[in-house]
C-alpha cells in the first residue's frame, strides 16, 4: 500500500457500524474522518473506543471529527453506516463530503435501499452496497461493544462505471482498503441476490427480537420460537426465488445453525426498539414484501411480523 495514494475517507453516521470500521480503517494508517451528531463532544473529547472480543481493546484518539459535513474535505471512500431510517436527510450532506467521482458504500440492511438513495446523489458518484456479517452495538456515545464477526461484501449499485471491469476494478479497491484494516471482504457479482441472501436472517431474528422481547439465545432455546424462525427463512427464500434470485441451497439451515455458535446477542432493531428510536421496517420488510408481491408471491408470515412491529413501532414513537 505504501506506494499508492491513500484515499480519503469518510465515515457517515458514526454509530456502531461507522464507528467499528472507520476506527479499524483509521488504525490502519487510512485518512478518517467522522460525521457525526449527538456524539461529537464525547468523541472530540474522549476519542473512538471498540472493545472488541476479537481484537481486544481499541482507542482512537485525536478523532477527526466533525459536526457539520460542510466542514469536511473532499472524500473519495464514503462509508455511510447511519440507519436506513434517516437516507433521505443524509443524501445532501454525502453530496458535500463526495470528491469528483467519489465511491459511496452503504453499509446497511434491507432491500431498495440504493435505489431509493440513487436520485438524490450526483450522477457523478459510485453507488456500492455493502453488506455487513458483525455484531456490533454501541453501548456508550462514541464506545462500541464488538461480540463476533466482521466480514464485509461489496456489490455495486449504479454510477459512471458501466463496464463491468471497470465497477470490478471499483470493487476490488473498496475491499482492498478493509483488507488492509484487517477486515474480511468479498467482492458481489449481484448486490441483490446479496441482499435477499442476509434478509433470511434479518427478517425472522431482528423482528421476532422485538415482538417477543428475546434475545439470540432465548429464541434459539424454545421450540416454538424456533419453528418460527425456520418458517419465516424459508419463506425469504421463496420471496427471493419469486424476484430471480436462487439462494444457495440449505442457505436458511447454515444460517440458522450458525446463530447456534455465535455469542449471544440482541439484533439492531431491538436497540431501536429500547431507545425509542424508529424500526428499518421499510427496507427490511416493507420492500422485500412489495417485490414478492409484484412477483405474485405472498409471504404471510413476514407480513405477519412486519404488521405487528408497525404497531409496536407506532406506538414507541408517540
Amino acid at each position: 500500500m505504501a506506494n499508492l495514494q491513500r484515499p480519503r475517507i469518510a465515515i457517515i453516521g458514526t454509530g456502531a457500524i461507522g464507528g467499528f470500521y472507520g476506527v479499524m480503517l483509521a488504525q490502519a494508517g487510512f485518512d478518517v474522518h467522522f460525521l457525526l451528531r449527538s456524539e461529537y463532544e464525547a468523541v472530540r473529547h474522549n476519542g473512538l473506543q471498540i472493545n472488541s472480543a476479537v481484537h481486544g481493546g481499541i482507542t482512537l484518539d485525536n478523532v477527526q471529527a466533525y459536526r457539520d459535513a460542510a466542514q469536511m474535505p473532499p472524500c473519495d471512500w464514503l462509508l455511510v453506516g447511519a440507519k436506513t431510517t434517516s437516507n433521505a436527510a443524509l443524501a445532501p450532506l454525502i453530496a458535500q463530503v463526495a470528491a469528483p467521482g467519489a465511491k459511496v458504500l452503504l453499509l446497511q440492511n434491507g432491500l431498495g435501499v440504493e435505489e431509493q438513495l440513487r436520485p438524490l446523489l450526483p450522477a457523478s458518484v459510485h453507488l456500492l452496497g455493502g453488506l455487513c456479517f458483525i455484531c456490533v452495538h454501541r453501548s456508550a456515545p462514541g464506545v462500541v461493544e464488538h461480540q463476533s464477526l466482521g466480514a464485509v461484501s461489496l456489490g455495486y449499485h449504479s454510477g459512471p462505471a458501466s463496464e463491468q471491469i471497470a465497477r470490478l476494478a471499483i470493487l476490488e479497491e473498496g475491499a482492498g482498503l478493509f483488507s488492509a484494516a484487517g477486515v474480511t471482504a468479498t467482492v458481489m457479482a449481484n448486490l441483490d441476490q446479496a441482499r435477499w441472501q442476509k434478509l433470511v436472517w434479518n427478517v425472522p431474528y431482528n423482528g421476532l427480537s422485538v415482538l417477543l422481547d428475546a434475545d439470540t439465545s432465548a429464541l434459539m432455546v424454545h421450540a416454538d420460537s424456533r419453528a418460527l424462525i425456520q418458517a419465516i427463512m424459508q419463506e425469504v427464500v421463496q420471496g427471493a426465488a419469486a424476484c430471480g434470485h436462487q439462494l444457495p441451497v440449505g442457505l436458511a439451515e447454515k444460517l440458522f445453525a450458525s446463530t447456534e455458535q455465535v455469542p449471544n446477542y440482541l439484533p439492531s432493531m431491538h436497540h431501536d426498539w429500547q431507545q425509542r428510536r424508529p424500526m428499518e421496517l421499510q427496507a427490511i420488510y416493507a420492500a422485500p414484501l412489495l417485490a414478492a408481491a409484484q412477483a405474485g408471491c405472498e409471504l404471510p408470515r413476514m407480513q405477519s411480523l412486519y404488521q405487528a412491529l408497525r404497531f409496536i413501532d407506532s406506538r414507541n414513537q408517540h
